[in-house]
């Protein structure tokens, strides 16, 4: 079976129920990774977790089998967790449903694949498995999720904040999820004790904002500021900010361009476009500058190349968490460099 963000949440729980499979893709990671999650929440017993790397599979394509159809020391529960880049579980998966055992469940999430990958096809149009591709969402679907979870937590906030949480957690709604949290918490807000939050308390919990969030750093990267870029490398070191929220901020960047750029195509005008992105509530006019630099700088293969540099640098410093920091900014400076040199 098939499904897109639209409609994911309408099939999750079937999903859930039915399929042994699931294959999470398309350009918006943070999405297929809280569809993930979602589907975690909704297995009887998802049990205990095995992850495994796409990487390791492509070298040694049976262990997914070999671990979907095993079972614990103590017989108990277990699903499998691959994070993979493209098409890199390929050949495990063909493994993996060539047997006619079930397996305990499988969740693969694949940065850089789409619903039209090898690794897509042979699981489309089985009943045992899920196909669910996932597309950067705009400021008012980000937003109206804020305030569906601030809803939930007891919190009463209007679009204006809403939206302010969606921008500062660069789109991404693990990070909106986390502030909304963080809120509540600060107002001992409840279902049942319900708070009125705005601008002001968002500020108290020390909230994203221009001066001490991720987009200055995003955008001297990308833009190529490579003057300004060692006082950013050195402001995210002296905050302690987490380098995994970094590099999903530049993620989220990527991303972004990726879908303008489509929307672009080879020769269209770029101050167009985004005025039209403005018009829609896609961007935020303030980052419209530093958008329409970006889109000129990456485009086509160099912008497939920066996808591909992230994703190969998001793997490489969830294998080395000791050493993320240092590999995090040696990544950025050369990708600044790359920007710098496309005039």
């Amino acid at each position: 079976m098939k499904a897109t963000q639209s409609n994911f949440a309408k099939v999750a729980a079937q999903a859930a129920g039915e399929a042994r499979i699931f294959f999470f893709c398309g350009p918006d990671e943070a999405g297929a990774w809280q569809a993930a999650e979602r589907i975690l929440s909704l297995l009887s017993d998802p049990g205990e977790a095995i992850e495994l790397a796409g990487g390791d599979l492509k070298k040694d394509p049976v262990r997914l089998a070999d671990e979907a159809h095993s079972t614990s020391l103590f017989g108990d529960a277990r699903h499998i967790l691959v994070r993979a880049q493209g098409d890199e579980a390929h050949d495990a998966v063909q493994n993996l449903i060539a047997s006619d055992v079930e397996p305990s469940p499988v969740l693969i999430v694949a940065t850089g694949a789409t619903d039209k990958s090898r690794t897509a096809k042979l699981l489309a149009n089985r009943p045992d498995a899920l196909v669910a591709m996932f597309y950067p969402p705009d400021l008012q679907s980000i937003a109206a999720s804020v305030r569906k979870m601030a809803d939930e937590s007891g919190l009463r906030i209007d679009t204006g904040v809403a939206e302010r949480i969606a921008r500062g957690a660069n789109m991404d709604i693990r990070l909106a999820r986390s502030e909304v949290e963080k809120l509540a918490l600060y107002l001992d807000a409840g279902p049942e004790g319900p708070r009125n939050a705005g601008h002001e308390e968002l500020d108290a919990i020390g909230a994203q904002s221009e001066d001490d969030g991720f987009a200055q750093l995003v955008d001297a990267a990308l833009s190529g500021d490579v003057k300004r870029l060692p006082h950013e490398l050195r402001r995210f070191r002296e905050h302690g900010t987490n380098a995994v929220a970094i590099l999903l901020a530049f993620e989220r960047r990527a991303a972004q361009l990726a879908a303008m750029a489509s929307r672009l195509g080879g020769g269209g005008n770029i101050s167009a476009l985004l005025d039209s992105e403005r018009a829609s509530r896609r961007v935020f006019w303030k980052d419209v500058p530093m958008l329409k630099i970006q889109l000129g700088k990456w485009r086509g293969k160099r912008l497939e190349r920066l996808v591909e540099k992230l994703a190969g640098l998001h793997q490489a410093m969830l294998a080395n968490s000791q050493d993320a920091e240092l590999l995090l900014a040696q990544g950025i400076a050369e990708i600044a460099r790359a920007a710098a040199r496309k005039a």
